[in-house]
């Protein structure tokens, strides 16, 4: 007797789905061999039950019930199907399952069943055809004998199976055949040559079959051991005996092993006559995989590509050289010691993207505790082992789809490797096509404009005088775009009828989702007339097919409902009669009429119908619902919905709901079908909420970039919901100068075609489209594990649909083209990729689908069961009818375009002359003249004049309200900037003026001993004419680092405008310009170091993987860079020219896509609009805000300062004007809290160079600012006494100047500046015949030396905007204590230590010991903060100053104030008080308001109970009672 299968296995646990199925069947019998090592178990189902299901649960039987038993499960399944079942239709469902048995039997049989076609002669019969093969007719009897087993004994058929054959279908042409090898072998000739000899440059194209790409891969190695086949396998030499060499402790290197270096280290670097070998002796051992290396070793040889190098000094003159090297199995640290001078030849071979094979001992290494190999025997170099890709075809595709890095989180590779690489492989173009943006293309295009460059030059050289771009590679601009179908009207043919006509509301259920594949199985509707039910319509169909069992669990219809109810030739007359004269209405109108539209076609009746969506009308209607199902919408509704999934009772639900709706439009005065319509199609929300597929757009030209730049800027400020989405209408609007493709499987072609759309429905997507797309198999594989989709269980279903598309591109004459869709480049780099979609969360991220750069030859053969001459027509004819339907074009306007002020250049001359005169009389010095008249004709000349203007009126709106601003880079370099006002520092040389009768001295030999310095450094002095004081400027800087040596350099003028100031200069900007015309510079952030090394960290935790850190870091830079999010430049503003719109140049959005903040950003980074729009940086900055504060508490202007009071200078070497010693504040100087001085480097530099004035202290800012400019190059000068800190290098400019001063030619000057300024000279050494030049005219060699080591310079003129900012603040620091620190806090003094404010000087230092203490075990950048505060609390008590506690009635929000000589701490300083919190304690007693408890205060400025006990624990609150009550007992 029978049971249910969950009464005989009760405890099993099961997949839902599984388990549901299992659920119904029941079990007859159980039994088990005598050894008990075999179970059967009989089952009985009524329904279809998968094979793989069943596999499912024979393992899930064994795990879980008999985990320790050496046991075998098998089921015997048994169906006991509906007479809605024959063999055709079963073996439409069954298929599937059946090839997995035969595949799971023997291969040969399942190739030979899944090749074979079925058909179906009689209604008991069954056909096999199969290819005429030896092998095929040999297994025929095994084969009909398994298929009759599964068709008559499991399910119960009587049927007989017959086999017939055809013909084997012809392979490629033979002629193709042997030209791909030829071009193979070619391929191959060329590889190995270019390993013998040099390679050809890597940016060269690929010319006919001499052509090479190197790779690393992963995944793909020459054999299964990983080694190249002159490499056998294995590695380690051999174990060490005994007393040897090998001798060490377990787990550390012996003492000094690593220092060794062999035994090479006395001698010459190699022992080998072999030209291969780098270091120590030739050797010839064979390498293992570095994955194999496990702890100690012993001696080994490895072989890898080298990933980085790092150079440590150690004493003795000794250098580590540290390298980390992949064989793409896992990577190892390398380390070898060597004498310093030997350094620079052992690292020009071993550098990064070198192939080296290295000998050494493999042990843990005691300092990083990780495995390492040292004691290095030998180096050599090795040819690329890896498996290179190349494109060996004779004609060559083009990649249409293309994901970055830019594609959020889900692209891993830069746009400028991949237009490489195609270009490289010799494609004619690529196509950049990232979800939803285009922020790659700027990187693209700066690769191809390098590319270009190299062509143009050999074109040239060819004879060719006008090179013609148009015939070069190119690159394709386009997006994959969210697409969104808003063309599917709310009503569907309507023709202006009222709201009140009669309507049919009615639901349909079906076997599955595809009008042209499922069939209607149940018919509900109901007849509303005058907002009432009036009539019911309600019946079973017969589909004479099975009903899924997917869907009986669904609708709880079963076959044998619906066997006995008549076919939907009988019911469907008998609906379309109920709906006569009526509008058909439906919950997803779509769906339910796209099945009754397709019955009325293939039976021959009209398919005219007007039919309205009600859930188009709830995305209008019902804005702030997330969801539009049935039920959601009833519920929202409160409308009642029983037996959900029956028709009639889903129809009745419905009709209810759209009786509501009418009223709701009424309400809109809305009373008609059309009307209804427009709303839809006004509507922005129901573009957001509708679904969303993928499509490829390409720009043709410029006017196609603009219209895809509109599209791009309108998906991200109107319709973006979780990712930009773009409406069919508005493409039609701007469809001009665009190509439109079908895109991948999320594209609504492809989602159509699974879903088994109308041939209508399917017509009408094509249409929309200029090509259509079809991708390799391995694609869309995840779709055939997929439960949610149910029509592909094989790659021949995939191979189906793409069959199918290609057929409908030959029916609707558009072309098919076979893309990639690249996420990256290499086969290998989808490890990248892994770790990024693991980190979002991806259950199957380890599944990666081969989204990599395919081959012509690679993408031929994935096509080609579409026959050759098919293939090669998606694969290269119809891509590269394409890419020539396209123009080569810029993504930015190669154009300059400032926004225009009319005379901007004469404005600027007036302002300019004007100040000169003020400043140095009527009569100008030929020197002031001189510089004034060469840099206004640069200026003008090259169309820079607006920029200075606006500049100007920006600095001047400030001043003018009040905020003074600071400059920064290298503006000070330009005379012109600072007679406009714009910047403070002068640029002419050292000089006097007197500012009575102006009387100048630009050319005494006392004012020239200072040429190259600070004229404030000069003694003070009296006019000799009138006896006023004279005025003391210059700091020589030269303007040729402003714009560059001919002038034409694009300016950058930065700006620090006070930050309490930043947005009035904003709005300004706006009013100057229009707010229509700026927009803020956007950025774009990509996952950092430490965030991609946190994804890759949690990945291999996750799969319990343990790699050492030279292989963690390689994962973690191929992670790094990835788009995460965008934002915007902290004062970066792009003005537009009102004769422009922005999308002419690039499309703009919100800052991480947050349309609440009302913030317009461009799409683009600033840098690459540089050339062609106007950027104001207009930073906030603290300094402009301390000046404020200052001048506002002392009365004391900024420009009375003096730049040279000994007393403030002397705080760069000392504490004594401060009055405390360097004991009591921890500091030899007095710099604490000094912007650019108070830091501990430069208060290091500053005790070690012992500057004496302001022009030391210039070469002090440019050496903390730039790279190897101090440690190993100045300071080592100035300990060796060989120079001063007045001598050294300090600034880029100081360069140009010191070598004119020796007399070398001017241009010669710039170019020696400008090449060490960028590290050149430090790279690749000075231009030729410089040296010579530089000796001839005395420049000393170490001052040559020290040029060489240089990688980054500072600016002179950025150094002394800041240090005049830094000498006021230390004036205010010596001359009016308590507003400066009053300042200092008010505006840097969010982590003050409120306690050790209050408590005294013992309390500070012992609060400060602690944080000190704290860094010391661990640097955090909040404890640094802390630290900074408290030397400031701290030095202010240690000199007598106090701090007032926090008072009512006194302590102001945030500010903190001078009270009697003290200094008052605001609410905000107290911890837990924050700046709202801390505003509304202001405004509730500043004016003297008077409290009778704690209660009524906290209610009068209704901040948290938090706060109240915060202030009352640190006695703010007196003695304020806690509530006003008053108790009489």
């Amino acid at each position: 007797m029978s049971k249910p299968f969950f009464e005989v296995f009760p405890n099993l646990q099961l997949h839902t789905d599984i388990h549901d199925l299992m659920g119904q069947t029941e079990v007859e019998r159980v039994s088990a061999t005598k050894r008990r090592d075999f179970l059967r178990v009989y089952l009985k189902s009524t329904r279809l039950i998968q094979k793989a299901d069943i596999w499912t649960a024979e393992q899930e039987i064994k795990k879980q019930l008999f985990p320790d038993a050496n046991l075998t499960v098998k089921i015997y399944e048994k169906f006991e199907l509906s007479s809605q079942y024959n063999p055709e239709n079963l073996m439409d469902i069954y298929k599937e399952s059946i090839l997995e048995e035969f595949r799971e039997y023997s291969h040969i049989q399942y190739n030979a069943l899944k090749t074979a076609r079925i058909e179906y002669p009689a209604d008991n019969e069954m056909l096999i055809t199969m290819e005429d093969t030896v092998l095929n007719r040999s297994m025929e009897g095994e084969i009909l004998q398994i298929l009759e087993k599964i068709l008559v004994e499991r399910c119960g058929f009587s049927v007989k199976l017959h086999a017939a054959y055809v013909e084997k279908e012809a392979g490629r042409f033979k002629e193709e055949e042997e030209a791909k090898i030829r071009m193979k072998v070619d391929a191959i000739y060329s590889r190995t040559r270019g390993r013998k000899e040099e390679a050809v440059d890597s940016t060269a194209p690929a010319q006919d079959t001499e052509q090479e790409n190197t790779q690393s891969p992963e995944a793909k190695k020459t054999d299964n051991s990983g080694k190249a086949k002159s490499e056998p396998a294995g590695g380690v030499t051999k174990s060490f005996q005994s007393g040897g060499r090998g001798e060490f402790k377990r787990g550390e290197f012996k003492k000094g092993e690593f220092r060794k270096g062999g035994s090479f280290e006395k001698g010459a670097l190699k022992r080998s006559d072999n030209p291969d070998v780098i270091y120590g002796r030739d050797f010839e051992e064979e390498a293992m995989k570095i994955e194999e290396l496990i702890g100690d070793m012993g001696e080994v040889t490895i072989r890898g590509k080298v990933l980085s190098v790092d150079t440590r000094d150690i004493k003795n003159e000794k250098t580590i050289i540290i390298f980390n090297m992949s064989d793409f199995t896992d990577t190892m640290t390398i380390k070898m010691f060597v004498r310093t001078e030997q350094v620079k030849e052992v690292t020009g071979d071993i550098k990064p993207g070198a192939f080296l094979k290295v000998k050494g001992i493999c042990m843990m290494d005691k300092f990083d505790h990780e495995l390492a190999i040292g004691s290095i025997a030998g180096i050599k170099k090795i040819p690329d082992f890896t498996n290179t890709r190349m494109d060996t075809s004779a004609r060559k595709r083009v990649e249409l789809h293309c994901h970055t890095k830019m594609s959020d989180m889900d692209g891993v590779s830069e746009a400028k490797d991949i237009v490489k690489r195609a270009y490289k492989w010799g494609h004619r173009a690529i196509a950049i096509t990232d979800h939803g943006v285009v922020q790659s293309f700027t990187d693209a295009n700066h690769v191809w404009d390098d590319l270009w460059k190299a062509e143009k030059g050999k074109r040239k050289e060819a004879g060719d005088e006008n090179p013609d771009k148009q015939d070069f590679f190119k690159i394709i601009y386009g997006v994959e775009a969210y697409l969104v179908d808003d063309l599917k009207e709310i009503v569907t043919n309507d023709k202006g009828q009222s709201l009140h006509e009669d309507y049919v509301v009615f639901d349909i259920e079906t076997t599955g989702f595809s009008p042209v594949n499922n069939r209607i199985i149940e018919i509900g509707a109901v007849k509303v007339s005058g907002g009432e039910i009036v009539d019911r319509f309600s019946t079973f169909v017969n589909p004479d097919v099975p009903i899924p069992f997917e869907i009986e669990k669904l609708t709880s219809i079963r076959d044998e409902d619906v066997m006995d109810s008549p076919q939907i030739d009988v019911i469907l007359p008998q609906f379309l009669q109920f709906c006569e004269g009526c509008i058909m209405v439906a919950h997803n109108a779509g769906f339910d009429m796209s099945f009754i539209m397709e019955n009325c076609r293939r039976l021959g009746y009209p398919q005219e119908f007007t039919y309205v969506d009600t859930v188009g009308i709830s995305r209008v209607l019902l804005k702030n619902q997330s969801k539009h199902t049935l039920d959601a919408v009833a519920k929202t509704l409160g409308i009642s919905l029983e037996n959900h999934h029956r028709a009639v009772d889903d129809a009745e639900c419905t009709a209810h709901i759209f009786v509501k709706f009418i009223k709701m439009l009424e309400e809109q005065d809305i009373y008609n079908l059309t009307e209804v319509n427009a709303l839809g199609a006004s509507s922005v929300d129901a573009v957001k909420k509708m679904p969303s597929y993928h499509a490829i757009i390409l720009a043709k030209n410029d006017l196609g970039r603009i219209n895809l730049y509109r599209l791009v800027s309108q998906s991200h400020l109107t319709y973006f919901n979780k990712h930009p989405r773009i409406p069919k209408s508005l493409i039609l609007k701007y469809r001009e100068g665009l190509i439109l493709g079908s895109a991948c499987e999320a594209g609504e072609l492809y989602r159509a075609l699974l879903d088994g759309q109308s041939d209508a429905q399917i017509a009408r997507l094509v249409k929309f489209y200029d090509y259509l797309e079809i991708q390799p198999c391995g694609n869309n594989k995840f779709m055939i594990a997929s439960e949610k989709i149910r029509t592909v269980n094989s790659i021949e279903d995939i191979q189906n649909i793409n069959r199918r598309i290609v057929e409908l591109g030959e029916q609707f004459h558009k072309p098919v083209v076979a893309t990639c869709d690249v996420h990256f480049l290499d086969p290998e780099d989808e490890v990248y990729r892994r770790i990024i979609m693991a980190g979002r969360g991806f259950d199957d991220a380890d599944e990666q689908a081969p989204l990599f750069l395919h081959t012509t030859e690679e993408m031929l053969e994935e096509f080609s069961y579409l026959g050759s001459d098919k293939a090669e027509e998606i694969v290269i004819t119809n891509t590269n009818m394409i890419a020539d339907m396209i123009e080569t074009i810029a993504p930015v306007r190669p154009d300059k375009c400032p926004p225009v002020i009319p005379d901007s250049d004469k404005t600027l001359t007036e302002i300019c002359y004007n100040r000169a005169h003020e400043i140095y009389g009527p009569d100008l010095p030929q020197i002031v003249e001189a510089r004034l008249e060469k840099e206004l004709n640069s200026i003008i000349k090259n169309g820079f004049a607006v920029m200075y203007i606006i500049a100007q009126k920006l600095v001047w709106k400030s001043v003018e309200d009040g905020y003074l601003v600071g400059s920064r880079g290298s503006v000070g370099s330009s005379f012109v900037a600072t007679m406009a006002g714009i910047t403070e520092v002068n640029p002419l040389s050292p000089h006097y003026y007197c500012s009575k009768c102006h009387y100048v001295d630009f050319d005494s030999e006392e004012v020239k001993a200072y040429a190259g310095k600070a004229g404030i450094d000069m003694p003070d002095k009296v006019c000799p004419v009138c006896g006023e004081k004279l005025h003391k400027d210059g700091f020589d800087i030269p303007f040729e680092t402003f714009l560059g040596f001919k002038g034409d350099k694009e300016p950058d003028i930065d700006l620090n405008f006070s930050g309490m100031y930043q947005s009035n200069v904003h709005r300004y900007t706006e009013e100057l310009f229009g707010k229509e015309n700026v927009f803020k510079a956007g950025t774009v952030s990509g996952l950092q170091d430490k965030t991609a090394y946190g994804y890759v960290k949690k990945y291999l935790e996750e799969r319990g993987r343990t790699v050492n850190r030279a292989e963690e870091n390689r994962l973690t830079v191929g992670c790094t860079g990835v788009k995460r999010t965008t934002g915007q430049h902290p004062g970066g503003m792009v003005v537009v020219p009102d004769v422009h719109e922005i999308q002419d140049f690039c499309p703009i959005q919100h800052p991480a896509d947050d349309k609440d903040k009302g913030v317009l950003t461009t799409h683009f980074e600033f840098k690459y609009l540089h050339d062609t729009l106007l950027k104001l940086d207009e930073l906030g900055h603290d300094v402009p805000t301390m000046y404020k504060y200052l001048e506002d508490m002392t009365g004391i202007p900024m420009d009375q300062v003096p730049m040279n009071d000994q007393r403030v200078i002397s705080l760069l070497v000392s504490t004594e004007a401060l009055g405390v010693t360097p004991e009591q504040i921890g500091s030899q100087t007095g710099t604490f809290g000094i912007p650019e001085l108070g830091t501990p480097f430069v208060r290091q530099m500053l005790i070690e160079a012992q500057p004496k004035n302001f022009s030391d202290l210039i070469q002090i800012s440019g050496l903390s600012h730039g790279t190897d400019v101090w440690n190993g190059n100045a300071q080592d000068l100035i300990k060796n006494q060989i120079c001063t800190i007045s001598d050294v290098i300090g600034t880029r400019d100081s360069i140009m100047t010191y070598l004119l001063h020796k007399g070398l030619e001017p241009k010669l000057a710039f170019n020696i500046m400008e090449l060490t300024r960028k590290g050149k000279v430090a790279k690749g050494g000075f231009p030729p015949g410089a040296e010579e030049k530089m000796k001839e005219c005395g420049v000393p060699d170490w001052y040559m030396d020290s040029c060489r080591k240089i990688k980054y310079m500072f600016p002179k003129a950025h150094a002394v905007a800041y240090l005049i900012a830094a000498i006021r603040l230390m004036w205010f620091k010596v001359y009016h204590p308590q507003a400066f620190y009053a300042t200092y806090f008010t505006v840097r003094g969010d982590d003050i230590d409120y306690e050790a404010a209050v408590g005294g000087v013992k309390v500070a230092q012992q609060h400060l010991r602690e944080v000190e203490q704290r860094l010391k075990e661990e640097k955090k950048a909040k404890d640094e903060d802390i630290q900074v505060s408290l030397q400031l609390v701290n030095e202010m008590l240690a000199r007598g100053y106090e701090f007032l506690p926090i008072e009512l009635g006194k302590s102001r929000a945030v500010r903190y104030m001078v009270e009697d000589g003290k200094v008052r701490l605001p609410f905000a300083s107290l911890k837990g008080v924050g700046e709202a919190a801390a505003q509304a304690l202001e405004a509730a007693t500043i004016n003297g308001q008077e409290y009778l408890s704690v209660e009524e205060l906290q209610q009068a400025c209704g901040v948290s109970s938090a706060v109240m006990e915060n202030l009352k624990n640190v006695g703010a609150l007196g003695d304020l009672p806690d509530t006003s009550q008053v108790s009489f007992f």
